[in-house]
């Protein structure tokens, strides 16, 4: 990494609210920041560098590394691991059970897994909404559409937990060890797989066996690499989603009523607490020549991380970005589930979680507030990992 001036340092201490100035000053004053922390990298702050970034995937590939800090030490995982062509065998297996028509069907299910969560804390009056039940909600869905045996759930559930936490701390040896829990569930349930095939039109690891590419199976060590992707992805954004939102309606009590008396108006106002509360700051692509943005070179082969939750506070493409306002007419231009061939695959499955969680605790709740202090995540997400509430009914 070439000797920079940084720029910010994204390790300092931070609460909820703290890295949205930092980011809107960014924007304002460096768009094309540098850092120092974990090896250095560069940031991409504004809408327009990071579309592009995430668009031009020749340019910006994401095999080097796929998020800042870097997490993977263990193997590649596609499709996120890979660039195009490379990675679209495993999306192409994948993406047509995550239709918004194949979502629908674990509705039910996802309403079901969520009175249940909810019951223990509305019964007592209070607790913590992401320790209680958006840690454990993203896996109870998940396990339904990778149809997970009940006995690996918990287990999913614990070494996912203690992932994201190594991540958090930063700890290299932690995060390996984490990792390699998850890979080797993931082989069990391939193993279970080749034994017992599903209809791969249902069931992910099935689609993934006995998809071809050039006539020839996918490599088995890249399925591992898949199931063990998979694990993971779709269990901490919504974890944190859930913690954010929560913390905004405390703080907004007429929006919080007027969701509660309207829940028709929640799927529009999801989009804009995604846009608002982005959970990614660090998904990150490698340059492989040298490019100028904003009038900066960043030199081939070092890190840059695509911020999306600053992006989508872009004031020249959401005016008045720090305010909550439903309806704006451009909400689809957001970037909360990425842009390009990287697209978030799970979009449809991460909407409906959302919705039907708030569906069902602004429904059995007259209200709720803060009833402790906000723990925010850090890198590579951000938004709350902590939120304690207190209930009324």
């Amino acid at each position: 990494m070439s000797a920079i001036k940084p720029d910010f340092d994204p390790s300092l201490p931070e609460d909820f609210d703290s890295p949205y100035q930092v980011y809107a000053d960014l924007r304002a004053h460096c768009p094309v920041a540098h850092a120092d922390s974990w090896g250095g990298f560069w940031a991409l702050m504004t809408y327009e560098d990071v579309k592009r970034a995430a668009t031009d995937a020749k340019t910006f590939i994401t095999s080097k590394q796929n998020v800042v800090p870097k997490v993977a030490f263990t193997g590649r995982r596609p499709p996120l691991h890979l660039d195009p062509p490379e990675h679209t065998p495993y999306r192409r297996a994948l993406n047509p059970l995550l239709t918004e028509e194949r979502i629908a069907r674990l509705e039910p299910v996802t309403r079901k897994f969520t009175r249940e969560l909810l019951g223990p804390m509305l019964e007592r009056g209070h607790g913590d909404i992401c320790l209680e039940f958006s840690s454990y909600l993203p896996v109870q869905v998940f396990g339904q559409w990778m149809n997970m045996a009940e006995n690996r759930l918990d287990r999913l559930h614990q070494a996912g937990r203690a992932f994201n936490i190594a991540v958090q701390s930063g700890v290299d040896d932690n995060m390996k060890e984490t990792s390699l829990a998850l890979y080797e569930l993931a082989r069990e349930i391939i193993a279970d797989r080749r034994e017992n095939p599903r209809d791969p039109e249902t069931d992910p690891t099935t689609a993934l066996l006995q998809a071809r590419h050039e006539g020839q199976p996918l490599p088995d060590e890249l399925i591992v690499g898949t199931v063990r992707q998979v694990l993971v992805v779709g269990m901490i954004a919504p974890m944190v989603m859930v913690g954010s939102i929560s913390v905004h309606l405390c703080r907004d009590e007429e929006l919080q009523q007027k969701l509660r008396a309207e829940p028709g108006l929640l799927a529009d106002a999801i989009e804009e607490f995604l846009r608002l509360y982005t959970p990614y700051r660090g998904f990150a692509r490698t340059a492989v020549r040298d490019v100028e943005i904003q009038g900066r070179t960043i030199p081939a082969g070092e890190p840059i991380a695509l911020v999306y939750s600053s992006a989508n506070r872009d004031e020249s493409v959401f005016p008045e970005s720090d305010k909550f306002i439903l309806n704006r007419p451009n909400i689809s231009e957001h970037l909360a589930f990425g842009r390009g061939p990287h697209n978030c695959p799970g979009a449809a499955l991460g909407r409906m979680q959302l919705r039907v969680a708030f569906e069902e605790l602004l429904g059995s709740t007259r209200r709720f507030e803060l009833n402790g202090p906000i723990k925010p995540t850090r890198f590579p997400e951000i938004g709350a990992m902590s939120v304690p509430l207190k209930f009324e009914f």
